[in-house]
C-alpha cells in the first residue's frame, strides 16, 4: 500500500497519510467489502479513490516510476521468457523502460502500474479502477502497443535493433 501511495503523491509523508486514511476508511467502511473478492484490490481502490478526491485530480499526470526503483518493471518485463523480444530487452537499459512507461497517458500508465507491475487481475484492476474488464483490456493492450513502439525507437536509434525488424537483433 505504501509503494502505491509513494508513487501517486512523491512525498513519504502526504503516502504515509493517505495508507492511514485508506485504512480507517477501510474500517469505516468494512461492510461494504464482499467476502471472497480481492481485498488488496478494494483497499486500493479506496486509496486511490482517497487521493483523486484530495487532489481533485490535479496531480493526475504526475505519476511517476520513479519509486517503484528503477528494475522493476524492467525485471517484470524481461522475465517473460526467451524470445527475441527479452533479448532485445536485455540490451535496452532499465531506466528507458521506466521512462517509456512514464510517458504513457495517465490512464494508460494506471493500468499497467496495476496489471503488470503489481501483478493485478484484470478483473481486480476493474474493480479498482472503477470501469469494466473490457477496458482495462483495450486500454493494457493500447498501453503496452505504445511501449512496443517507444522501446523499439530507442532500440534502433541506440543500435540495439536494426532497421528493418525488431526481430533483427544487432549482436554486440
Amino acid at each position: 500500500m505504501y509503494r502505491g501511495a509513494l508513487r501517486l503523491t512523491h512525498d513519504p509523508d502526504a503516502a504515509q497519510d493517505l495508507v492511514q486514511e485508506a485504512y480507517l476508511r477501510a474500517l469505516r467502511y468494512q461492510h461494504s467489502y464482499q467476502a471472497g473478492t480481492n481485498m488488496k484490490a478494494w483497499l486500493f481502490a479506496i486509496m486511490r479513490n482517497l487521493f483523486w478526491d484530495r487532489f481533485k485530480g490535479s496531480r493526475k499526470d504526475d505519476v511517476s516510476l520513479d519509486d517503484l526503483g528503477e528494475f522493476v518493471l524492467y525485471e517484470k518485463l524481461r522475465d517473460e521468457g526467451a524470445r527475441p523480444e527479452a533479448d532485445v530487452l536485455d540490451k535496452i537499459a532499465a531506466s528507458e523502460v521506466v521512462a517509456a512507461v512514464d510517458k504513457l497517458p495517465p490512464l494508460h500508465r494506471e493500468v499497467v502500474l496495476l496489471v503488470d507491475v503489481e501483478g493485478f487481475s484484470y478483473k481486480d484492476a476493474a474493480q479498482t479502477l472503477g470501469v469494466p474488464i473490457g477496458t482495462v483490456m483495450s486500454r493494457l493492450h493500447r498501453a503496452r502497443q505504445q511501449l512496443q513502439k517507444s522501446l523499439y525507437d530507442y532500440a534502433r536509434e541506440s543500435g540495439i535493433v536494426r532497421p528493418n525488424g525488431p526481430s533483427q537483433v544487432a549482436q554486440t
